[in-house]
């Protein structure tokens, strides 16, 4: 449930974001559009009386209305705050999309053609137990990735000083890996593994 809501509430800041974004283009493309073509004059058009943009040599912003508030004391602190937000949202923005959230549910086949829906969370903690049942390994963390009908999985292995990594590697591959693939009857199921080394404290005798 949390990886889903969190998804929905990433979808709903790209849209709101985007459509934020497009509103502001569509906006400065239409005054731009009214001041090159001289539209006030030609089509009688009303403008406020502060709009400064009314005709092709005009500007959007004059000198003075970039300057009129300088001598404010308020001014800076509104601004520099408005940019640390701007920034700040923008950086979460982009953390987002390049993360790699975690699946909640895989498409498996069910054998009639349409297919049924296993929950994420299920095949991570049968292929972490069936991980940490192999000779080696301590600990075994597993999350899917990627697309429902295209998962992959990535693998955390916290091994013992007794461990063979390769051996362990292969037998992850061929035995905990391709059971999950087979059982959900997939065509292939990539994975990632990573190897940490389990650290004991030595015991002294004194």
């Amino acid at each position: 449930m949390k990886g889903k809501k969190g998804d929905g509430v990433l979808r709903i800041a790209n849209r709101v974001l985007i459509g934020l974004i497009g509103l502001l283009l569509i906006g400065v493309g239409l005054v731009a559009l009214v001041g090159a073509l001289d539209l006030p004059r030609r089509w009688g058009l009303w403008l406020p009386s502060g709009f400064s943009w009314r005709a092709p040599h005009d500007v959007l912003l004059t000198h003075a209305d970039r300057t009129q508030f300088r001598d404010h004391g308020w001014w800076w602190t509104v601004v520099i705050g408005s940019l640390a937000v701007v920034m700040l949202l923008s950086l979460w923005w982009l953390l987002a999309q390049v993360r790699r959230p975690r699946l909640t549910e895989v498409v498996v086949d069910s054998g009639d053609g349409v297919g049924a829906l296993l929950r994420g969370r299920a095949m991570e903690e049968v292929v972490a137990a069936e991980a940490e049942s192999l000779p080696g390994v301590e600990r075994a963390r597993v999350a899917i990735v990627g697309r429902r009908a295209q998962p992959r999985l990535r693998v955390g292995l916290l091994l013992t000083p007794q461990a063979r990594p390769h051996e362990v590697v292969e037998r992850l591959r061929t035995e905990a890996v391709e059971h999950a693939r087979a059982s959900a009857g997939l065509t292939a199921l990539p994975a990632e593994a990573r190897l940490h080394p389990a650290r004991h404290s030595v015991d002294r005798v004194s």
